[in-house]
């Protein structure tokens, strides 16, 4: 689900009990493109077990459940 969604290069690290992900979006419409995804059913049952394992950071913004971060330096 998340190749069809227009998800690539996707990582996910862990760091003194925090997770970080990084991905790459491919796609025109980011917010259908979730809405697929959380529409998944299979999707669905992988994140009512992930979900009791994460806890939201307090400084992220009104209706993010992951926080975005800030990218400081980029290179290619």
């Amino acid at each position: 689900m998340i190749g069809e969604c227009n998800i690539r290069n996707y990582s996910i690290y862990h760091k003194d009990g925090y997770l970080f992900s990084y991905f790459e979006y491919h796609g025109d419409d980011f917010e259908a493109d979730m809405a697929k995804m959380a529409a998944d059913p299979v999707t669905q049952e992988w994140w009512a077990v992930c979900e009791p394992c994460q806890e939201p950071l307090p400084t992220r913004k009104e209706g993010e459940w992951w926080a975005e971060m800030e990218e400081v330096f980029h290179c290619e």
